[in-house]
């Protein structure tokens, strides 16, 4: 049976729009899945207390046959094997960041996986990019769609339109 995923993805160093690009051929490429959605790309301002340049971000619709531990896991190689990511400052710059926001209306707390993800909710480069393309979804635990989450969030951040 297939669950949609939405995944986040976010780059600042390098060829930001080409690592972007990168990142979507590379979760194509995953077992028993398809990427069924794709937001334009963002430019963002960074999040947090680490100084570093602008962020592209995007959002993905996966349709997936994976579990979600597996689909983490494959997350995880993608930033590592295809994109040397190493994480040695929390929040820091990398070539790649791959979130898993939601999959399907699951809700799930372990040690190192929570969906849906804990911040999506605060922070406007992830809730735009997903308004694209899922406007009327609506979140597992708050129970608000996506485009309520948009309009009712207060943030600094910067997001613009490629």
């Amino acid at each position: 049976m297939e669950t949609e995923a939405y995944i986040a993805l976010g780059s600042n160093l390098g060829d930001r729009e080409l690592n972007l690009l990168r990142a979507v051929a590379e979760i194509g490429r995953l077992p028993e899945s398809k990427v069924a959605a794709l937001s334009s790309f963002y430019e963002t301002s960074p999040v947090g207390t680490v100084k570093q340049d602008a962020f592209y971000n995007a959002v993905l619709k996966l349709s997936t046959g994976l579990p979600p531990r597996t689909l983490l896991t494959h997350l995880l190689r993608i930033e590592t094997d295809s994109f040397k990511r190493t994480r040695t400052v929390v929040n820091g710059p990398r070539r790649m960041d791959l979130d898993l926001l939601l999959y399907g209306t699951r809700i799930l707390s372990e040690e190192d996986l929570v969906v849906p993800h804990p911040r999506m909710m605060e922070r406007r480069f992830v809730l735009q990019p997903l308004c694209e393309i899922a406007p009327e979804l609506v979140h597992p635990v708050s129970g608000i769609t996506v485009a309520e989450l948009l309009a009712a969030l207060h943030s600094d951040e910067v997001v613009v339109k490629i």
